[in-house]
């Protein structure tokens, strides 16, 4: 059994990808090459959006908007804690200070209430200037961008949509990708769209951020590429991934169907999975539950994979905790639901291929008594 199967779903592409890229070795343009640009607008016409703008990874998918608006030091960027630290990550390499806002435990997302209240503290102590929200669909599930976006206008902050798990999700049928001043997503193979390397794409309405993201990826250059205008980065998308891509898009939505019958399939027995408002719907990048402690979920994994059963832990740590921002003065206890879940969290197999036997198998060892 696979966690993820990516070998089943390459069979069904594997004819038409491979006409797609060895028209690449044809022509020769790998880098920027004309898939390139018919990823990108097939891309912003598949989310409804002006601009689609690939880059090299999901990470740079946040960093060149943050570039884009001059985010840096002094400037403070609320996230959340209970993610990859690529959200909090690009923040801290621009020298801005991420200040985290912990989750709701049924969603996992950020918590609205909480947000505005770590807003104001910030404002209050004077020391930093609130800047940005950079909100995480976690495991495919939209954060509630209606409370948000509210929060962003009462205190004038841009709003970076993290979509790296969530690309094909939406709220009332208004998709992942068009909330927020700008969204950001990630094409890593794991991904419900993922490519066979790494890759991304920014997502905007706004025209002005477009041309100065576009600029970014390719070193700050706009008119003669040996003439920068910014300070930029390379960011770029190879041609052959975005065969890829264009490739996976073909059978995208039919993907997001079958995810989403195994997710109905994985909830008829287990009442303790991430809840999915009414009108909210996920790409199911992840299926994730939480035990009652952690040597719950730690027996349940052993039980698992004595049947060669596969999980995942997403996230064993909080951001807030690692070493790596212990600069940053947080200490246990700072974020309590972001540190529950890191301890009873656990992510079973997901992925449109999941067959009903496997399915059957993962039920029978998890209810057993």
């Amino acid at each position: 059994m696979e966690f993820l199967d990516l070998k089943t779903q390459q069979k069904r592409i594997r004819k038409p990808l491979e006409k797609r890229i060895n028209k690449i070795l044809d022509h020769g343009a790998y880098i920027m090459g004309p898939e390139v640009f018919e990823l990108e607008e097939k891309l912003a016409d598949y989310c409804g959006v002006k601009h689609a703008i690939s880059c090299s990874s999901g990470t740079d998918a946040l960093l060149i908007p943050l570039m884009a608006w001059g985010i840096g030091p002094g400037d403070a960027v609320f996230t959340t804690p209970f993610t990859y630290v690529a959200t909090a990550e690009v923040i801290s390499i621009l020298g801005a200070t991420p200040v985290f806002v912990d989750v709701y435990e049924s969603t996992y997302n950020i918590d609205c209430e909480k947000l505005e209240t770590e807003i104001n503290k910030v404002i209050n102590e004077g020391k930093l200037k609130p800047k940005a929200i950079i909100p995480v669909d976690l495991f495919g599930l939209p954060a509630r961008y209606r409370l948000v976006d509210k929060i962003a206008k009462k205190y004038n902050l841009k709003v970076i949509e993290d979509a790296a798990q969530s690309f094909g999700g939406s709220i009332r049928d208004r998709k992942v990708g068009t909330f927020g001043d700008v969204a950001a997503t990630s094409f890593y193979p794991a991904k419900p769209l993922g490519c066979y390397g790494d890759g991304g794409a920014i997502f905007t309405n706004n025209d002005n951020l477009a041309e100065e993201c576009k600029a970014i990826r390719i070193h700050g250059t706009k008119h003669d590429k040996y003439n920068s205008e910014m300070i930029g980065l390379n960011g770029r998308l190879d041609s052959i991934q975005a065969a890829v891509l264009l490739e996976k898009l073909t059978i995208f939505d039919e993907e997001i169907i079958l995810r989403n019958e195994i997710d109905k399939n994985y909830r008829k027995f287990l009442n303790n999975a991430q809840y999915h408002p009414k009108e909210y719907k996920s790409s199911h990048a992840l299926f994730s539950l939480t035990l009652g402690s952690e040597s719950k979920r730690d027996n349940l994994i052993f039980r698992l994979s004595e049947k060669k059963i596969p999980t995942v832990v997403y996230y064993k740590y909080p951001i807030h905790l690692m070493n790596a921002f212990k600069y940053l003065g947080y200490k246990q206890n700072d974020l309590p639901v972001s540190e529950l879940l890191s301890k009873t969290i656990v992510s079973l197999p997901m992925h449109p291929y999941l067959a009903d036997e496997d399915l059957f198998k993962i039920k029978k060892c998890i209810i057993q008594k």
